[in-house]
């Protein structure tokens, strides 16, 4: 490949009219209509560019300026469309457009970012050179971004951010919520549970003490019946006293009730009282004499039956001194003697209930009040 000439030096930014037209040589006006070479640049015919290079001035807020990235970028381009006819053709100058007066224009248009919603509020209005205090750029954005956080708050215009907080805090109140009245259900439960437990103790201590109070009472009761029985038995028996007396008023007990003997042709059948002969015999009880004489073994014998059947049999006389019809408690109706099977004087007494068979005589004396 040919090797070209070296490409003329670029005009500098700061040499361009105000229509942003570089007035070259054969075009003083700047119009571009004058003659130009062709050119075709190259690796070697490309010369570094010399001369003064325009600083875009940073303002705060603003556009960052890239005219030199957008002016490699467009040589690039056009170097790589004129590569094919680079030979025949003279170079030509490149006219480049103020990048960096026109990012300034744009930035003249904007509005002040300090006028903006919510952005005002993150900007200080102090002067960005002077130092700050210790703490002092914390404290400042943390001020913006309460204040803007509260801005959007007030306004309604809160971001998915305070959305999400929100609905985390409502659901952690919600969730406090369940797990309080969860409490409360469980206290309320225990409460309950206790109080019924409570209630069944003091229940079961109430019936307890009345069952024991019922017992006292029953046993209070049954020592005042037997009380009452014995003190009705003692009347009864002190009226008896009255009613029923012993048959002789001086004796001595010898052959009892069932005692077997030689003399009898049985076991015995009454019971004896010895004493002398002719001592009084009496009536133990009121009744009607039945019978009355001479009973063979028995001796002279009266029958005293009394008025509900019971038989009294007096035996051995050695006298009768009523024979027939009633006759009251204590009235002498005979006298001891010696008759019939015996071997001295004595009286034999026989009980017969309901007119049947001997009982003990003993017994039934003492039941009746006879002390024997």
């Amino acid at each position: 490949m040919a090797s070209n000439r070296p490409a003329p030096e670029g005009p500098s930014a700061y040499e361009f009219d105000d229509r942003g037209v570089f007035p070259g040589p054969g075009d003083p006006d700047g119009n571009g209509d004058g003659p130009w070479e062709e050119w075709n640049p190259t690796e070697e015919s490309v010369r570094s560019v010399r001369g003064k290079h325009r600083v875009a001035k940073q303002r705060s807020g603003g556009l960052a300026r890239g005219g030199t990235v957008l002016g490699v970028g467009v040589i690039a381009a056009v170097g790589a469309s004129g590569m094919a006819s680079a030979e025949d053709r003279p170079p030509v100058p490149i006219s480049m457009p103020d990048v960096g007066g026109m990012a300034d224009d744009l930035s003249d248009a904007l509005p002040d970012a300090a006028s903006l919603p919510v952005v005002g509020g993150l900007i200080s209005d102090a002067d960005p050179s002077a130092a700050p205090a210790s703490g002092s750029t914390v404290a400042a954005a943390s001020g913006s971004l309460t204040q803007a956080t509260r801005t959007g708050a007030e306004d309604g215009s809160a971001g998915p951010g305070e959305a999400l907080r929100s609905r985390i805090l409502q659901q952690a109140d919600a969730q406090q919520g369940a797990a309080e009245e969860e409490a409360r259900d469980t206290a309320e439960h225990s409460a309950v549970q206790q109080a019924a437990k409570d209630a069944t103790a003091h229940q079961a201590s109430a019936e307890k003490a009345a069952a024991a109070k019922k017992a006292a009472e029953m046993e209070a009761k049954r020592q005042a019946e037997e009380a009452a029985r014995r003190k009705a038995e003692a009347e009864r028996l002190a009226k008896l006293a009255q009613s029923y007396i012993a048959p002789v008023a001086s004796f001595t007990l010898t052959a009892g009730f069932g005692e077997s003997g030689d003399r009898w042709a049985a076991d015995h059948t009454g019971q004896d009282f010895a004493a002398p002969t002719g001592t009084p015999v009496k009536a133990i009880h009121s009744g009607t004499i039945t019978q009355a004489g001479w009973a063979g073994s028995y001796g002279y014998r009266i029958v005293l039956t009394l008025d509900d059947g019971t038989e009294l049999w007096f035996c051995h006389l050695s006298s009768m001194v009523k024979t027939s019809g009633k006759v009251s408690t204590g009235d002498v109706i005979a006298r001891v003697g010696a008759t019939g099977n015996v071997t001295g004087p004595h009286l034999h007494l026989e009980v017969r209930p309901g007119a049947g068979d001997p009982i003990d005589p003993m017994p039934w004396l003492r039941d009746h009040g006879i002390k024997v």
